[in-house]
């Protein structure tokens, strides 16, 4: 067994435009004071991370783990998030996507699925520059419009969908595979890989890929109410990368797992700090300690309730609380005896 490596921090939802969170020295220095001992990257995030540097320039990768490294911090993961989202988008969800490309791209969704493609496989070569062998990211969408099926879906729509989809990312996924890094999809509502089924429905469509993996994050399982636990023991050969975020669902007789339209603090379902939610932590660790996980374990805060930089602290706290330091040896070892075969024969009565 190999004892989780953490806390990790996903700058995603601290990265602004003020002081500390608008550099990544100023983040790290912050950080590292906080009590993280790693940072994981938005490759998107130009306030942080120079993408198409890092891709080409060693000397670039070299700065930046030496601005983590004077404050005791290493680059746990590059995400990728915002550019797999482009790599596949429903027309409904264009002009929101927009947002996430260069402002020439605007109303261009090829030219837009090209420059994420390029930018995934640029975020590759940087993940090795970095030394990193995992790298998070969105599968994007081409069916979730259709998820709930009425009117019913025409037969070969699915289908469909998701040959698009693995077309798209084999290449990716290649990629990948020549920098030495695993694609770690997170499994999560609103991308076509969000469950179980549709992770292996494309797992399949691509070849079972052996740079096809996971991001494994609970809270996206509580909102649909999905057995995470099982799902640990059921993928822990492709569970790579590991978002620790906690929610609730408290459905009633108003609302459940759609939500009503509401808003997130109304919401049946909804994110929390940790340890605020209702995610077994206890058990997700120890299953991760048992089924080998090597991997780190990231906060990602998103709470519709507390403070960001609250969250952070009490994250840090309970993230160590929760990693098991796994043992090198056998508890009852002490009551064990040398028997050689002879008497292993004769304690089973065998002649």
């Amino acid at each position: 067994m190999k004892t989780i490596k953490g806390p990790s921090l996903h700058l995603a939802q601290f990265s602004d435009a003020a002081a500390p969170f608008n550099s990544l020295p100023a983040i790290a220095e912050w950080a590292a004071q906080t009590g993280f001992k790693a940072l994981q990257i938005p490759a998107w995030d130009e306030r942080l991370f120079d993408v198409d540097l890092a891709a080409e320039s060693q000397a670039y990768c070299d700065d930046i783990q030496g601005a983590l490294s004077e404050h005791g911090l290493v680059v746990s993961e590059l995400t990728t998030h915002i550019f797999g989202q482009l790599v596949a988008v429903h027309p409904a969800y264009d002009s929101l996507c927009d947002n996430f490309a260069p402002a020439a791209l605007r109303g261009k969704p090829q030219a837009r699925t090209a420059w994420a493609l390029e930018k995934l496989e640029q975020a590759a070569r940087a993940s090795r520059r970095l030394g990193l062998t995992e790298m998070g990211t969105f599968s994007g969408s081409f069916a979730w419009p259709y998820l709930f099926p009425f009117p019913q879906r025409p037969d070969g729509l699915i289908e469909a969908a998701f040959d698009e989809l693995a077309r798209r990312w084999l290449p990716v996924l290649n990629a990948c595979d020549e920098q030495g890094v695993n694609l770690c999809y997170e499994i999560h509502p609103s991308e076509d890989l969000h469950d179980g089924a549709s992770f292996e429905r494309f797992h399949a469509l691509v070849g079972e890929h052996p740079r096809c993996n996971i991001l494994f994050d609970p809270s996206h399982f509580v909102l649909q109410q999905l057995n995470y636990l099982d799902y640990l023991d059921i993928y822990k050969e492709q569970i790579r990368m590991f978002h620790v975020k906690d929610a609730e669902f408290n459905p009633s007789g108003r609302q459940g797992i759609y939500g009503g339209y509401t808003s997130w603090l109304e919401r049946a379902g909804r994110f929390r700090s940790l340890g605020d939610g209702q995610v077994d932590f206890k058990a997700i660790f120890s299953k991760l300690a048992q089924n080998d996980y090597a991997g780190w374990a990231a906060l990602e805060w998103e709470c519709c309730l507390k403070d960001q930089e609250d969250g952070a602290r009490e994250g840090v706290e309970f993230i160590n609380r929760h990693i098991i330091n796994v043992t090198s040896k056998v508890f009852d070892d002490f009551a064990g005896a040398a028997v050689d075969r002879t008497q292993i024969h004769a304690m089973l009565g065998i002649v």
